[in-house]
């Protein structure tokens, strides 16, 4: 089936006009049809089409000519028909912008075929235009340490579930403060996902003004406004089949949520200016900065969307939660920043170690990613010492400090003057301390990771 494509047919011979209009009818196209170059126009002119099918050689003219005007809209699909020996025609016609011919008479059930290769041509186009606009930055493989441990064990079993369904999948919703990675975290889930083959579109909502969020998502028809001089395909379409990735989605407004949230439960979308539904298959994935659950609580996000989003969800710990795996996460991205810079033998002193897991990170990995290359860009030598690390976001407590250092991969036992039971007991309230900042400050929720007692924490932090 064509999923209700509307399609021009222009072609004077009458029985094959109405044999190619009644095959592309039964594929459920919604299809239009002239014999002649007026016709056409007059269609043209009213109506923007998905794909056009045009004989050449017409009563009043030949059908280049709505090529050459520019009729015919870029993101329509063309195809010429000719008569055998009409090569030359076709070639010319491609130079203008038709993306195929058939030579007459053809088998209409070839159809079908053309225009998927024509649909998907149409699909890269749009995507390649929006890629360009966007100019993404290169993109780094997932670091998996301690602090991404249990989103690892989801992802497993989300990518179990997606083998299983194979056809349309759930959306996804990933939250966390900026800077935690959860664009780098999407494509991990697009490129190991069973639609690795296929698109994947990002946008950062929050770079989308209100009035240009309906054509950019859902596309628009000629005439939908002002500008709208052309039709075009908006990302969902562009994404079908693939992956679309919503950055920072509680940015776009109540009404275009609205039409989200339809997307990806019905399947259905509507361009701009049109009153045609368009099915489309994709997987959206959704990121947020902020809680969404806390944004519909204010009444800044829609409840259905939200529920609809929360099916699987994926919070992304701080980078400042998780100090140890700081090293090693820092070494994981400066492999790709010496690359780029040409400075092989660089490496992270001890002491540079020790600065990295006792800074704040605010903005977590992002900040060390630009912290990195900052200091390769200004390197004095050949190992990475960041003294410059240092204020208000240090850990408060000395960074030598015995209690600090017992948690810190490079500790080493002192020669003498160290105190085992006060040291024990500094560890275990540092410990306990981290218990309760991952778990938002719940004493019961505390309790269960570290495998103790409730009064046991409670009693602790007492004391």
């Amino acid at each position: 089936m064509l999923n209700a494509k509307t399609i021009l047919v222009v072609e004077d011979d009458t029985y094959l006009k109405k044999t190619i209009g009644a095959f592309l009818d039964s594929q459920g196209a919604d299809v239009s049809l002239a014999k002649n170059l007026e016709e056409a126009r007059n269609l043209l002119e009213g109506q923007s089409y998905d794909f056009a099918l045009m004989d050449v050689n017409l009563p009043d003219g030949n059908s280049l000519e709505l090529l050459r005007a520019g009729l015919v809209s870029p993101n329509t699909g063309v195809v010429i028909m000719t008569s055998e020996g009409g090569v030359e025609t076709a070639v010319e016609a491609m130079k203008l912008g038709a993306g195929d011919y058939l030579s007459k008479p053809f088998d209409p059930a070839e159809l079908p075929i053309v225009l998927k290769r024509l649909g998907i041509q149409r699909q890269r186009s749009r995507i390649d235009e929006f890629e360009k606009q966007q100019k993404q930055p290169a993109q780094n493989a997932l670091f998996f340490g301690k602090r991404l441990q249990n989103i690892e064990q989801q992802l497993e079993k989300i990518q179990q579930a997606e083998a299983r369904m194979r056809g349309r999948l759930p959306p996804l919703l990933i939250e966390g403060e900026t800077g935690t990675g959860k664009s780098t975290l999407a494509r991990w889930i697009h490129r190991q996902g069973v639609r690795q083959d296929k698109p994947l579109i990002e946008l950062n909502c929050s770079t989308l003004p209100d009035n240009l969020a309906e054509s950019e998502l859902f596309g628009h028809e000629k005439g939908a406004f002002t500008d709208a001089k052309s039709a075009r395909i908006g990302l969902f379409e562009a994404a079908d089949g693939g992956t679309l990735f919503l950055d920072e989605i509680a940015n776009l407004s109540a009404a275009i949520q609205a039409k989200v949230l339809t997307a990806i439960e019905d399947g259905i979308i509507r361009r701009v200016g049109s009153t045609r539904s368009i099915e489309v298959n994709v997987r959206l994935i959704a990121a947020s900065i902020r809680p969404l659950e806390d944004l519909v609580q204010s009444g800044e996000f829609r409840e259905d969307l939200f529920h609809r989003l929360n099916l699987l969800r994926l919070k992304i710990p701080a980078l400042r939660n998780f100090p140890e795996d700081i090293p090693k996460l820092a070494s994981h991205l400066l492999q790709d920043l010496k690359s780029r810079h040409r400075l092989p033998d660089v490496q992270i002193s001890n002491a540079g170690r020790l600065q990295l897991m006792n800074y704040q990170w605010p903005g977590n990995v992002r900040e060390l990613s630009h912290e990195l290359e900052r200091a390769l860009i200004f390197l004095g030598k050949d190992q990475l010492d960041f003294d410059e690390l240092s204020g208000d976001k240090m850990e408060s407590a000395d960074i030598s400090s015995t209690a600090n250092s017992l948690l810190n991969p490079l500790f080493q036992l002192p020669e003498s003057d160290f105190n085992f039971e006060t040291e024990i007991k500094a560890l275990e309230s540092s410990v306990i301390e981290k218990a309760m900042q991952a778990s938002n400050g719940n004493i019961s929720a505390a309790a269960r990771l570290l495998g103790v007692p409730r009064d046991f924490v409670r009693y602790r932090i007492e004391s």
